[in-house]
């Protein structure tokens, strides 16, 4: 959830006034050490909480036992719904199923399914069972050509069920990488030359006091999910999620959002839950809330925002999560369709985004047509987190309208900020922190400092040095940092930031190379949708070869980063030469990681030869130098 954006130094007012809700007073204790070493705390102290999420998943089926708990779209175009009451009956009824396969940590139930009901149902079936369960990226079955991810994974877990809500498309993958002697369940067409056990008759399953008692003897140590997180080199590494992280980072979340309390949550959601943002803070927070989620089968593409109007046309959220892309892909349908914008911010208190940078021209529209609706600007809150953070560390307030915001810590998380090249880099300690990765105890020790602080890898600084009660900025990743051949350090995160800035809305993301070398070098990954629009020339659905090697997409990046480069201060923001990625990122060569997001160390690796062309004396053709028209 790591934010990945530069701000100004200041945060000026916003021009019109904000919707009020309830909000905790963002403050925070600093101690500062001769070293210049900063331990950091937020004033208040952390509220008790639950140890056992199902718990809240039992409080409001008592309390609301018909409210709607989670819904999906149905074949007929209505929504299938789910209450309190039949998801609490039908956990018992799949734990009780499951109960005999003697699964646990070793042996954890493992989920090939993207977002649906029947997902859900077994995700809280081992919630309340006590039952580990991981919910593995849909690409590394659905995309990748050699599954290479998958059987990593399936070596990593070793579990001892797997579930795949629809065993068609997974029917390769499972051949592949499902061992004969791993017992599957399919909501529907089970895969061949594999038994299949099927959902409607594990639901039918009479629940046993024996499910009750294993809910009963749930500690708040024990592992409730593993969820998987991209490293920079090697297979995705296991995240252990206990009890006590998620349920205590959820009440962190409570506290600092007070409004979550006064009212039950709605989310009109799409974020896949094998990530920790939709996973562990969107799904969790509805069970804990006693919310309603419907989950939304669009995506932030051309072919997959017309689902998300449709959806937000139809419910009204009280808070909205999203990535930038989203929020971007959104707003050209608010402004054009009344009656969308007159659902969409009826009941909305607040909007959330994280994932990447939301551009200050998206988060300005945003405010422009709250404003018009409703006469306030919707609160944009965004912060600093991790999956191995459960997620939440840091939030902003309801405040500027600016990127680059973190804010402050949560309620009971410790902050360690080490000096480091003028930066800080961000450390933390508390409750939601996790105790380490599966079967990894190296990737463990080397996660955590000497006093047992988690290194995010990330670099911030303050929004006013002379006044730290307003925060945190963002300020790169520390981990992509590298030297010149001159030795001058090269601050990657806030470089990416100013070219995309310079180039928008046409690129999506940049790596940056230049390691041991005299001068720096851009690889630029084209946002399509924008790059298509400016080629209009184009077939339609044109490549990205063809978008990367059109004229006027090539004049445009160029001019974009020589006005960059122009405005540079030395030769650690100064790009010599530019390259426009022309064939995809590659899953399977971890270029792109199962979130879309860009690994910039396997991207510099797999395009060795590229890097080689791009500094060679005398560059071909499709290189851009600086100044030069493409």
């Amino acid at each position: 959830m790591a934010q990945a954006t530069m701000a100004e130094t200041t945060l000026p007012p916003g021009a019109q006034p904000l919707k009020p809700i309830a909000y905790a007073d963002m403050r925070a204790r600093f101690d500062e050490r001769p070293d210049g070493t900063i331990y950091l705390r937020h004033e208040e102290s952390l509220k008790p909480y639950p140890l056992r999420l199902a718990d809240r998943l039992v409080h409001w089926t008592q309390q609301t036992p018909d409210a709607v708990l989670i819904a999906e779209r149905n074949s007929e175009g209505g929504w299938r719904t789910v209450t309190y009451a039949e998801a609490l009956a039908a956990a018992r009824a799949i734990g009780t199923a499951l109960l005999p396969y003697d699964l646990g940590p070793e042996r954890p139930l493992a989920i090939l399914s993207g977002n649906s009901v029947d997902h859900a149902l077994v995700s809280l079936a081992c919630l309340y069972a006590g039952i580990p369960w991981c919910a593995v990226s849909p690409p590394y079955a659905l995309v990748s050509q050699d599954f290479g991810k998958l059987k990593f994974v399936m070596r990593k877990l070793t579990p001892g069920f797997v579930f795949a809500e629809d065993g068609a498309p997974f029917a390769r993958a499972i051949a592949a990488c499902v061992g004969a002697d791993i017992p599957i369940a399919v909501s529907r067409n089970p895969p061949p030359g594999h038994p299949a056990l099927l959902l409607k008759d594990i639901l039918a399953t009479p629940p046993s006091p024996h499910v009750d008692a294993a809910h009963r003897a749930i500690e708040p140590d024990d592992i409730v999910k593993f969820l998987l997180t991209s490293g920079s080199t090697g297979g995705p590494k296991a995240v252990v999620n206990t009890q006590r992280m998620w349920c205590a980072n959820l009440a962190m979340i409570e506290q600092t959002i007070a409004c979550l309390r006064e009212r039950r949550p709605v989310l009109v959601d799409w974020l896949p839950w094998n990530h920790t943002f939709g996973g562990n803070h969107n799904f969790g927070m509805t069970v804990y809330h006693g919310g309603a989620l419907y989950i939304d089968e669009g995506k932030p593409t051309p072919a997959g925002i017309a689902a998300t109007v449709r959806n937000l046309r139809e419910i009204a959220p009280t808070c909205y999560f999203n990535v930038p892309k989203g929020f971007e892909s959104l707003v050209p349908y608010l402004r054009s369709d009344a009656d969308l914008r007159r659902n969409f911010f009826s009941q909305l208190q607040f909007n959330f985004f994280a994932g990447a940078a939301l551009s200050q021209h998206v988060w300005d529209a945003l405010d422009e047509l709250s404003v018009a609706e409703t006469g306030y600007r919707i609160p944009m809150l965004t912060g600093l987190g991790a999956t191995e953070t459960a997620p939440s560390a840091l939030f902003n307030w309801p405040g500027p309208s600016l990127a680059g915001w973190l804010g402050l810590p949560v309620p009971g998380l410790e902050m360690k900020l080490v000096p480091t090249d003028g930066r800080y880099d961000a450390r933390v300690r508390g409750p939601n922190v996790m105790p380490g990765y599966w079967r990894e105890p190296q990737l463990t020790a080397a996660a955590f400092d000497e006093e047992g602080f988690y290194k995010f890898g990330d670099a911030v600084r303050f929004v006013d040095p002379n006044d730290r009660q307003q925060g945190l900025l963002f300020d790169g990743r520390i981990s992509e940092d590298f030297k010149l051949a001159t030795g001058t350090w090269v601050n990657v995160g806030a470089l990416r930031t100013r070219l995309i800035r310079a180039c928008a809305p046409l690129v999506r993301d940049v790596v940056i190379a230049g390691i041991n070398r005299d001068d720096l070098a851009a690889l630029i990954l084209l946002d399509e949708d924008a790059a298509r629009a400016l080629a209009a020339d184009l077939p339609a659905k044109p490549g990205l070869n063809a978008l990367a090697h059109h004229p006027a997409i090539r004049a445009r990046i160029s001019s974009g980063l020589a006005k960059h480069t122009a405005a540079s201060t030395g030769s650690s923001t100064r790009i010599y030469r530019a390259w426009i990625i022309d064939t995809p990122p590659s899953l399977d060569l971890g270029e792109v990681t199962d979130k879309g997001s860009i690994n910039q160390r396997a991207v510099l690796q797999a395009r060795a030869a590229v890097i080689e062309k791009i500094y060679a004396d005398t560059p071909p053709d499709d290189v851009i130098e600086i100044g030069k028209a493409g």
